[in-house]
């Protein structure tokens, strides 16, 4: 049975008027580290949930992705994100989905509770991890299977959002891996990175590259703060190669003030569908599908991939 995005919800998505039924609350790095960034930004207080209300102005979000399952009977009432915990649940989430003919979402859905200038909110470094160690070995396992082997010629990987660290496999080399993010002195420690772009890509999000340029590109826990998605997006197939790999990680972890709206009001399964979202109205991919890489749920945080190849050429 096709996974129809539509019915009420073509017409607006998500229901901003609605209640969301967080069951795997979105928890903020910023309020669990230091101003000094000596600690670890992932929160390790998860009886405490961490939770926190989306802005007044947007209202409370609904999770269209559950809202939709249970008009179709699917799953009853019972929410999707419950559902999604099974092993594997995940990984439907975008199979045969019908979408609607226009992308669904509004200027708002991409506003943040912080609209201050990204530049200043990166200015000082933070070599910390994003994600615990069991989700980035986790990230590292994927990428070692997925990847081009080591050293081979004309390989070139992008990393957007790119930070001290990429959780390439250890010792991963090719002759080009480009950096891409905000602050000059991360990027400057990573040690996979044979060179670097400072780039907003919330100001500019045309990529300073060629067409046709890389074999992967990779985006760490980054891609809930892009506020201009399918222009990054266009970017992104503008500069694969024809078969490119495109790999969208992300876990349930983030800066909640810096992250859109969109995001900080829905759940695992719903961000996954909003990834999939960006590569099918860009146009240029073929259909996105998901992978649940979570090494230890409701133990470790949770990872999730939404990947995609540039159509090849005929």
């Amino acid at each position: 049975m096709a996974n129809r995005f539509g019915v009420k919800l073509q017409s607006r998505l998500p229901n901003l008027a609605g209640i969301y039924p967080f069951s795997a609350p979105i928890t903020t790095t910023t309020n669990c580290s230091s101003e000094t960034q000596k600690s670890r930004i992932v929160c390790k207080k998860r009886a405490l949930g961490c939770r926190f209300p989306r802005r007044v102005v947007l209202g409370i979000g609904v999770s269209f992705w559950s809202q939709f399952m249970s008009m179709a009977g699917i799953i009853g009432g019972k929410s999707f994100m419950a559902s999604a915990r099974r092993k594997g649940a995940i990984e439907q989430v975008l199979k045969n989905v019908e979408w609607p003919e226009q992308f669904p979402f509004r200027d708002e859905d991409f506003q943040r509770f912080d609209e201050s200038s990204d530049t200043l909110f990166y200015e000082m470094p933070r070599f910390v991890t994003h994600i615990d160690d069991q989700a980035i070995a986790a990230l590292t396992k994927y990428y070692s299977e997925v990847f081009p082997s080591s050293n081979t010629p004309g390989v070139a990987v992008l990393d957007m959002c790119s930070s001290w660290v990429s959780h390439y496999p250890s010792g991963y080399k090719q002759e080009r891996i480009v950096g891409m993010g905000m602050n000059e002195e991360e990027l400057k420690r990573n040690p996979v990175l044979t060179e670097y772009v400072v780039q907003d890509l919330n100001i500019n999000p045309q990529l300073p590259f060629g067409d046709n340029t890389f074999d992967v590109i990779t985006n760490v826990v980054s891609v809930d703060y892009l506020t201009k998605p399918l222009d990054v997006f266009k970017e992104m197939s503008r500069v694969l190669k024809p078969g490119g790999l495109a790999i969208m990680s992300f876990s349930n972890r983030c800066f909640f003030t810096k992250a859109i709206s969109i995001w900080t009001s829905t759940g695992d399964a719903d961000h996954v569908m909003i990834v999939g979202s960006y590569f099918h109205y860009t146009g240029g991919f073929e259909p996105p599908q998901a992978v649940d890489i979570s090494p230890n749920p409701g133990r470790s945080d949770p990872m999730y991939i939404v990947y995609s190849r540039k159509l090849a050429t005929a």
